[in-house]
């Protein structure tokens, strides 16, 4: 059996085509030294294109079915900051078509609304094929509803402002296997005890841009389950720009890290995420809420 190469390898491959490539245009008009120059920028500028594809890559896998998904209802709190409750809400998911469904509803009290839901396959592997968001409310920056579809690579993204001016853009987009669009809870669920994962996100700002996101464990933390105590796996998940961070970073919208927890021991269960739910929001705290009755 033969050992996979390796992304060193893979990007040595890819240089020599390059340059291989590059070595053989021919550009009339210039003198030999203008036309060697000219082949050495053209071969830089597909060098760095082919090293942005590749790392957007790099790393990134499928992640396996180690629980496969069914039926299941939970009641959601999200709370600010200081730990005030702003919204109520549930996680409902239910077989589709041969597939799952899984939406988070959140309602405000201020009248917001987040809707998040995705349709996904578990063969072996979690594989996203469609996805929906809309937010919309005060709680907001702007109102946002998104569409995306694996099959047609298609997009929509209605955006209206606070001035009540509208945007909508609409095309195609290219998604690896593991773009897992509302869906980090049930995949993070799947990781092996202290395994660190990378996979992608589609990040709307309001343009679709595909980014890395990774997974990493950060130890474990004690909660309480009525009287009894629990350890909860704690993951980091990082967002990962690549070439788009330099701008993030000047326009003051580079994403922070978030945080889930996981109850790992028998069944995984989520408990809770920390982070915001759109880009360059407030950090936010989603936990499982239990009924009470009223007195």
């Amino acid at each position: 059996m033969h050992a996979s190469p390796s992304w060193g390898d893979k990007l040595k491959l890819l240089y020599d085509g390059v340059r291989r490539r590059c070595a053989a245009v021919k550009l009339k008009g210039f003198s030999p030294g203008a036309s060697a120059l000219a082949r050495r920028a053209i071969l830089c500028l597909l060098l760095i294109a082919t090293l942005v594809v590749v790392s957007l890559h790099a790393g990134a896998a499928p992640i396996q079915v180690r629980y496969t998904e069914g039926m299941v209802r939970g009641f959601l709190e999200l709370s600010d900051s200081a730990g005030k409750r702003i919204a109520s809400g549930d996680f409902i998911q239910v077989g589709r078509a041969g597939g799952i469904k899984s939406r988070t509803v959140l309602y405000f009290k201020d009248g917001s609304l987040h809707d998040e839901s995705a349709v996904f396959t578990q063969q072996r592997t979690f594989l996203m094929k469609s996805y929906r968001l809309i937010q919309k409310g005060p709680a907001f920056e702007d109102d946002m509803e998104v569409s995306l579809e694996r099959a047609t690579r298609k997009y929509r993204v209605k955006v209206k402002g606070k001035d009540g001016r509208e945007k909508v853009l609409e095309g195609k987009i290219d998604l690896p296997p593991d773009v897992y669009n509302g869906m980090v809870p049930t995949v993070t669920k799947n990781l092996p005890k202290g395994a660190k994962a990378t996979v992608h996100m589609v990040a709307f700002n309001p343009a679709p841009k595909v980014i890395e996101l990774e997974m990493v464990p950060s130890g474990e933390d004690k909660v309480l389950v009525g009287d009894l105590e629990k350890s909860a796996a704690h993951r980091v998940l990082k967002p990962k720009l690549g070439v788009l961070k330099l701008p993030a970073a000047l326009l003051g919208r580079t994403p922070p890290d978030n945080h889930i927890w996981t109850v790992t021991e028998d069944v995984p269960v989520f408990v809770k995420f920390v982070g915001p739910l759109a880009v360059g929001g407030p950090i936010w705290r989603i936990e499982l809420a239990s009924p009470r009755w009223p007195k």
